[in-house]
């Protein structure tokens, strides 16, 4: 597994499929693509849970102002299909983006082992990228605490 890049690295290159926003399901999008804009990746665990639910959601709830301010993408290793029943359900705005071949997660470091009740198991670190508009890292956001998440992003944006 890579380590997770830092502010004023450069973003590890990517090419993915997404779903929603002003993307086709199942289009493909690559970090190059938005290369002139600010860009929010923002790895979470799994669509339609409690917490990455809740971390969506205020993010959909600020959309007119950090949309104003950065593209944002959503990442996890769910498939589009689930992503679209996900994007529906909570009228997402913003588009996410499946990898599920897990390449984004390891290049960015947050695919890591974890533990729930002394079972360990691999998954996605809740983790924030913000990158600027020539491909670096302009800011992380680790662990990220979903109810924390618009504050933080406000901030740097």
């Amino acid at each position: 597994m890579a380590d997770q890049p830092q502010s004023g690295d450069k973003a590890p290159a990517f090419t993915a499929t997404v779903a929603g926003g002003d993307y086709e399901d199942g289009d493909t999008i690559s970090l190059a693509d938005l290369k002139g804009r600010k860009v929010v990746l923002y790895f979470y665990p799994k669509d339609d849970t409690p917490g990455c639910t809740k971390q969506a959601c205020e993010l959909r709830d600020a959309w007119t102002e950090i949309g104003k301010r950065a593209a944002i993408f959503g990442v996890s290793i769910d498939p589009v299909k689930k992503h679209r029943k996900f994007i529906d359900k909570y009228g997402l705005p913003f588009p996410l983006i499946s990898d599920e071949d897990k390449a984004i997660v390891e290049a960015y470091g947050v695919w890591v082992e974890k533990s729930m009740y002394g079972r360990k198991y691999w998954g996605t670190e809740r983790t924030t990228f913000v990158i600027d508009e020539k491909g670096k890292i302009a800011a992380v956001f680790p662990k990220v605490k979903p109810t924390e998440h618009v504050a933080q992003l406000l901030a740097v944006l």
